[in-house]
């Protein structure tokens, strides 16, 4: 009777680990759902001059369907992101002032467009976040929104919305992190709120 039982208690313990592993693989994929588009812009061709290429940027495309995003991925202690290069001075390819401050910033400060989703209705307006990238890390200030929910207008100087995992850097940025010049325009990194 004694083997019995045991065998008993150890299929007992077995179902009681495999119930456990399916919920937490079943709350890891809840967690790990993805940010979906939530619209679609058709792309229009940009008058004559009015699309500022500068820092490798994109101008619409006629006809071309970009996605929109009102979320980004989840934010994390170490949030995967593709770090870009924007200028946030008069009449660079960020466009207008920044939306935290309404002012320019020089390409010698550090700072960053987060995505729409990270963003957050200005919610981390101003504040520091550590960038992570080619073996280093630099603080920078979060000052403007990477609209991912509008673009292939005026206000956004023609060029698509900005995808939901992007951190929009300053050339200070990239020089912090160490990155050589001709590498700058697109790299993996991830980020963490400061």
């Amino acid at each position: 009777m004694k083997s019995s039982s045991r065998v008993a208690w150890r299929v007992g313990i077995n179902l009681v680990v495999v119930i456990l592993l399916m919920a937490v693989f079943a709350i890891a994929s809840i967690e790990a759902k993805p940010c979906k588009p939530s619209g679609h812009i058709k792309g229009k061709k940009p008058p004559p001059g009015k699309c500022n290429t500068d820092n490798e940027s994109d101008c619409c495309k006629e006809g071309k369907i970009y996605a929109t995003y009102k979320c980004s991925p989840k934010v994390s202690r170490r949030t995967k992101a593709t770090l870009t290069l924007n200028g946030f001075g008069k009449g660079d390819d960020g466009g207008g002032p920044s939306e935290c401050d309404n002012k320019y910033h020089s390409d010698s400060t550090p700072v960053v467009a987060l995505s729409t989703g990270w963003f957050g209705n200005q919610r981390r307006c101003l504040n520091n976040i550590t960038v992570y990238g080619n073996g280093r890390s630099a603080t920078a200030m979060v000052v403007d929104e990477c609209d991912s929910t509008m673009g292939c207008d005026d206000e956004h100087d023609y060029q698509p919305p900005c995808p939901n995992n992007i951190v929009d850097a300053s050339e200070a940025v990239w020089k912090a992190l160490g990155v050589p010049k001709h590498d700058w325009g697109s790299l993996d990194i991830t980020w963490s709120d400061a």
